[in-house]
């Protein structure tokens, strides 16, 4: 593991003339606290966090209010519905590697919690001190080792300044560490980040990537061969796409136009690793435990792009579209609850979703029939798993789970790597052909009582760390014995569309 401090330090204006839009703080010391009688003896050494939350009053009502905050392109965010947590600087960032890349974030997490200092005025979920994270789908990274030897397979990143929302309160939290006399304080915290314009990405080509277009039904077909041979039930299989812009891709840029045409899902960045998700990986808060679970996928036929109607359509042609786009999507839906290869594949991921989640639940309740998922550009078979954690965990020693220890034990579910887990990750790596780096790997963020909220990386892509004008998109389909490859090509064309939007770019 690789930790770096960062610097950073907490606003504190609190002096007469505090310029509007800004929030008065009261003032407080950046120095380790002097030894508590009361500290444990043997407390681990390691970063000190300073950290201070107070609540805001000046968010609009948007959905990209949160969004519109972040001042440049290094954006950490998590976003639904207007809703959620942004955050740029970075007080600390951990770096993980390979298969203990979750327990070792964990572990650096509970390391940072058990010294920070925190002041927290607003005490909701996602105040206080926080990390984003996002994590590799794999174990192992087939990437070109000359060109990038030791690649992170895991990051957790604290953040120097974090707004969010929930309803109707917002709140920022301003972050320093502690010995760091080089990072800025006070006021000059904020004026540190000045907000720089956003740009737009310009002329976008698109490129097949590691397996083009016209080859990957192929790979689909031997995935449908190795399940007919009862090698295992379930395989998801997934392709990318490579896209060149003519300016430098600003992470803000596909975060406003996600937030905004895709609001019903999580929008979200963390180190480069943009999308908006509409898979649920878990939730914890207070004891009580949720999972989203997609698997079954149908496309719409109408309004698939996010993009507004042409603004010469006549009002009587509109209203007509629409109520045929109604009646297009009550078919579409019942096709799709109707649908044995949906059903099936919907199974296999709830039931691998449930299965990992009951060892750290009292009780829990998994639907017995899935509901359809409206959303621009396909319909999911959905269903939310919930349970009530157990006080104590054998697996988790006495404190119970963090979210991120929770993630790590659902990943990878039947909805991203197949059934069995083991029989379809090797099936995936032999002939995938694809480095999915962070794609389908969980994505989120962890607050100081080991509650969060992650995703699964899906409907998303990878700005290039060398080239900004570079960016990967990604798409998965599971497939089943009844799968047909030239169906499953058309389903990951639909799922790379919200990228695709976001971008501007055409098929």
């Amino acid at each position: 593991m690789i930790a770096s401090p960062a610097g950073g330090s907490p606003g504190i204006p609190g002096t007469p003339g505090t310029p509007a839009g800004t929030t008065e703080y009261d003032t407080w010391v950046t120095e380790a606290p002097p030894p508590s009688d009361d500290a444990p003896r043997g407390a681990p050494d390691g970063p000190q966090l300073v950290v201070r939350t107070v609540a805001i009053d000046d968010l609009p009502d948007t959905p990209t209010a949160l969004v519109d905050r972040l001042p440049d392109t290094n954006a950490l965010a998590w976003v639904r519905h207007g809703d959620g947590l942004v955050g740029w600087g970075e007080a600390l960032r951990f770096e993980t590697f390979g298969p203990g890349r979750f327990a070792d974030a964990d572990d650096a997490w509970r390391r940072v919690l058990d010294r920070a200092v925190v002041h927290d005025d607003v005490t909701l979920p996602g105040s206080g001190l926080i990390a984003f994270g996002s994590f590799a789908f794999d174990d192992v990274s087939p990437g070109d080792e000359s060109e990038d030897p030791a690649r992170a397979s895991g990051v957790l990143i604290v953040p120097r300044v974090v707004v969010g929302r929930r309803g109707d309160r917002a709140w920022m939290t301003t972050i320093s560490l502690v010995g760091d006399r080089s990072a800025p304080v006070g006021e000059d915290l904020l004026s540190a980040y000045p907000h720089q314009p956003v740009p737009e990405p310009g002329a976008v080509v698109l490129a097949d990537g590691a397996v083009g277009a016209a080859d990957w039904p192929a790979v689909v077909a031997e995935g449908i061969t190795r399940i007919k041979t009862g090698e295992l039930e379930k395989v998801v299989l997934a392709r990318d796409v490579v896209a060149t812009a003519e300016h430098p891709i600003d992470a803000r840029h596909l975060l406003g136009r996600l937030a905004s045409a895709y609001d019903a899902c999580w929008a979200f960045s963390v180190d480069g690793m943009v999308g908006a998700t509409p898979e649920l990986l878990v939730r914890s808060e207070k004891g009580l435990v949720a999972s989203r679970v997609l698997a079954g996928t149908i496309r719409r036929e109408h309004g698939g792009s996010a993009q507004a109607a042409p603004t010469g359509t006549e009002p009587q042609h509109s209203a007509d579209a629409m109520r045929e786009g109604d009646d297009a999507d009550l078919l579409h839906a019942a096709q799709l609850a109707r649908s044995s290869k949906d059903l099936e594949e919907h199974e296999f991921a709830v039931r691998s979703v449930a299965a990992a989640l009951e060892p750290f639940c009292s009780s829990m309740n998994v639907p017995e029939a899935p509901f359809v998922l409206h959303l621009p550009n396909v319909m999911h078979l959905a269903t939310d798993v919930t349970g009530v954690l157990t006080d104590q965990n054998p697996m988790s020693g006495p404190r119970p789970p963090s979210s991120l220890s929770l993630a790590a034990a659902l990943h990878p579910s039947a909805a991203v790597c197949g059934t069995p887990t083991t029989a379809a990750r090797s099936l995936i790596r032999e002939i995938e052909g694809l480095d999915r780096a962070r794609y389908a790997g969980p994505v989120g963020w962890v607050g100081a009582d080991g509650d969060g909220e992650w995703g699964i990386a899906l409907r998303s892509a990878e700005i290039s760390p060398t080239d900004s004008r570079h960016i990967r998109l990604f798409a998965g389909c599971g497939i089943v014995a009844a799968s047909d490859p030239q169906a499953e090509l058309a389903e990951s064309e639909a799922k790379l569309e919200p990228m695709r939007y976001a971008l501007g770019a055409s098929n």
